[in-house]
């Protein structure tokens, strides 16, 4: 998406595609938003004695309230080497809240897999995230689509002081890796349409360091060379109004 800006997370989760590329296009306007924290408000003017009073519209029933208030549903990504990932998607369109379970199956004659959802080294040096626990994610908005991104990010131009190293999940041939976040969605206008991506490759013991035993796996640093080395695997498109998957 030529248009879009990539936006990381705050401090307070199909084919490849050229992601660092898109980020570069888009630095001038990167911006730092808060994954779990946002407000907003608008003004209301009561009405003068002149004005016709109206008399309140009757509550909606529960479904229907329920309905627009939240919105699951389930779906499956296919990927390389027969890799699958089931999704859970939970929207909560009043709080701009989504939930996002998801168990990713490596099969067994398949290489070990790298999974670019644990976030990133800064994070963790900073003590804003447990090495190992799963990053927050960023955020890639265009024209009421917004993604929910887990990926390797490439590095920022100009560096930092602190490199925000990528770090990735290893999941072994016959390995599922089970993970689950919740997210607030940052977007200027009301979301339209939401899709979860998490960028994976094969793993190669001579492109990661750094290994790590944690509590939620084994957990690897990645070169910022990751970012364009990546496959991203992508849900469809949730459709908020619909609460529903698009075909």
């Amino acid at each position: 998406m030529t248009a879009a800006s990539v936006r990381r997370p705050h401090t307070l989760a199909g084919p490849r595609v050229g992601l660092a590329a898109a980020v570069r296009l888009a630095s001038a306007a990167l911006t730092v938003v808060a994954a779990l924290s946002a407000s907003g408000c608008t003004q209301a003017r009561p009405p003068s004695s002149a004005e016709p009073k109206m008399k309140p519209a009757a509550p909606p029933t529960a479904p229907a309230a329920s309905a627009r208030q939240a919105a699951g549903a389930e779906t499956t990504i296919q990927g390389p080497n027969g890799v699958r990932i089931e999704v859970r998607f939970d929207y909560r369109a009043s709080s701009r809240l989504a939930r996002i379970d998801y168990r990713l199956h490596n099969p067994a004659a398949a290489p070990p897999l790298a999974v670019f959802d644990r976030g990133d080294l800064h994070q963790v040096r900073i003590g804003r995230q447990k090495l190992g626990a799963i990053g927050q994610p960023g955020f890639v908005e265009q024209n009421g689509d917004v993604e929910i991104l887990h990926a390797a990010m490439p590095l920022p131009d100009p560096a930092p002081t602190s490199p925000p190293t990528p770090l990735a999940a290893k999941v072994a041939p016959g390995a599922t890796l089970a993970g689950a976040f919740q997210t607030q969605i940052w977007s200027e206008a009301e979301p339209k349409r939401l899709r979860w991506c998490v960028g994976v490759m094969p793993f190669e013991a001579s492109f990661f360091d750094a290994p790590a035993k944690t509590a939620d796996g084994e957990v690897w640093s990645a070169p910022f060379s990751a970012a364009d080395a990546q496959q991203m695997l992508c849900t469809p498109w949730f459709d908020v109004a619909k609460g529903a998957f698009e075909a």
